[in-house]
C-alpha cells in the first residue's frame, strides 16, 4: 500500500539545522513530483519546495530561498528537505506530498498522496 512518512522534525534553536526525511513505499518517487508544504497554527498552508521526477528542476519558496536545499536518494526512495539558519517563522508542521502528474501545483488537492507530517519548532 502507498506510504509517505515524514521524519527528522524537532526543537532547534534559531540559527540551526534540521534535516526532513520523505520515506516512500509502494511508489517510486522517481516517477512523482515531490513537493514540501508547510502549516502554521492559524495560517494558511505554504508550498515550500518541489522536486521534479525528472530531477531537472526544483523550486523554492521566497521566504526559505538560500536556506533551504530539496534532495532525492532514490536508492532509499526517499525525499529530503535540509533546512538551514532556521528562523522562528519555520516553525510548523511540514508534509510531503507526490503527484503523478503536475509539478509544484499550489493546490493541496491535486496531490494523490500525503504524508502524516512532522512538527518542527525554532525556539530560543
Amino acid at each position: 500500500q502507498v506510504q509517505l512518512v515524514e521524519s527528522g522534525g524537532g526543537l532547534v534553536q534559531p540559527g540551526g539545522s534540521l534535516r526532513l526525511s520523505c520515506a516512500a513505499s509502494g511508489l517510486i518517487l522517481e516517477t512523482y513530483h515531490i513537493t514540501w508544504f508547510r502549516r502554521a497554527p492559524g495560517k494558511e498552508r505554504e508550498k515550500v519546495s518541489c522536486f521534479r521526477s525528472s530531477g531537472t528542476t526544483t523550486y523554492y519558496a521566497d521566504s526559505v530561498k538560500g536556506r533551504f536545499t530539496i534532495s532525492r536518494d532514490n536508492a532509499n526512495n526517499t525525499v529530503y528537505l535540509q533546512m538551514d539558519s532556521l528562523k522562528g517563522e519555520d516553525t510548523a508542521v511540514y508534509f510531503c506530498a507526490a503527484s503523478k502528474w503536475n509539478y509544484c501545483e499550489d493546490n493541496a488537492q491535486q496531490y494523490r498522496y500525503w504524508g502524516q507530517g512532522t512538527q518542527v519548532t525554532v525556539s530560543s
